[in-house]
């Protein structure tokens, strides 16, 4: 997955600033005593490293920092496995996939006890949030108004429509909507992964179906409506961290279970709000999650 926000080079700066390197050196946070949390390089997995931080803070740890961002999933994993990260915020449907590329799952009890078999040795799951940040289809409003509002409603209609998404949209998806839903667009078109030139696409009438997220800002700022995926063509992908074994105390992974059971998908898009249309600091964004839903200390 997934995008790179508008404002990342912002973001990462502030994450920059306030949070240094501590992997320059090559040290292992988990055989010091330090927790180092890492983040893919998109915006939200930052915030979520800051929340996780703030959280394991406020729960007690010490030497806690966040280190800004420090790749793609290959990367991350290579290190959590030398122990140079302790932990990072993932998706759980992109994750078992990584694990386990035949998986089939697609609904979020399914996928998380899949990915919980799955993970390797060394690495553990720790509770997945209610909050998901998943592949979405949107329409504008006047095809909305017309009767498509699902997928279902989609499908017999997709001869006469375009769809804007990611490059790789025809490899993984294509073949699927066809047999779950026999949707078979008139043209598939490369537009960018969920970002600016899909909504200005969607917008100017360029295309007239559009591959977003589930916790973009964007929808509800252009009034594009969001089609219920009836038949669970895209799996679930809820926010979960990814830990290297051994690095968290039992109260440090409870304090991470803790705010995963207090993250919804409303409260995800709202964080995304305040940081790519706002741009509003992280670190400021992350505290007052953590107040607004208990977590921190008085």
């Amino acid at each position: 997955m997934k995008r790179v926000l508008a404002v990342l080079t912002a973001g990462l700066a502030l994450f920059t600033t306030a949070c240094g390197n501590p992997l320059a050196g090559g040290g292992e946070g988990g055989s010091t005593g330090d927790i180092v949390i890492g983040a893919s390089d998109v915006g939200e997995s930052l915030l979520l490293a800051q929340i996780y931080a703030g959280a394991l803070r406020n729960a007690g740890a010490e030497n806690v920092t966040v280190h800004p961002p420090v790749g793609s999933r290959e990367v991350v994993v290579k290190a959590l496995q030398d122990k140079s990260l302790s932990v990072v915020p993932d998706y759980s449907g992109n994750l078992l996939r990584y694990f386990d590329k035949n998986a089939t799952v697609t609904t979020s009890q399914e996928v998380y006890a899949a990915l919980k078999e799955k993970v390797p040795a060394g690495f553990e799951v720790l509770a997945q949030a209610p909050a998901e940040d998943k592949d979405l289809l949107v329409v504008g409003k006047q095809l909305a108004e017309s009767g498509v509002r699902t997928f279902s409603d989609l499908g017999p209609r997709c001869k006469d429509l375009v769809l804007g998404g990611p490059g790789q949209w025809s490899s993984r998806w294509k073949d699927r909507i066809k047999q779950l839903y026999g949707c078979e667009f008139k043209e598939i078109r490369t537009t960018d992964t969920g970002g600016p030139v899909t909504v200005a696409a969607l917008k100017s009438g360029e295309v007239q179906v559009a591959d977003l997220f589930s916790t973009s800002s964007t929808i509800a700022a252009n009034g594009f409506v969001p089609l219920v995926d009836d038949k669970n063509m895209f799996p679930a992908q809820n926010i979960v961290p990814l830990v290297a074994k051994g690095t968290l105390s039992p109260g440090e992974t409870d304090a991470l279970n803790r705010v995963s059971a207090a993250l919804t998908t409303e409260q995800l898009t709202e964080l995304n709000v305040q940081f790519t249309e706002r741009k509003r600091n992280p670190l400021d964004i992350a505290d007052e999650f953590l107040t607004r839903n208990g977590l921190k200390k008085d």
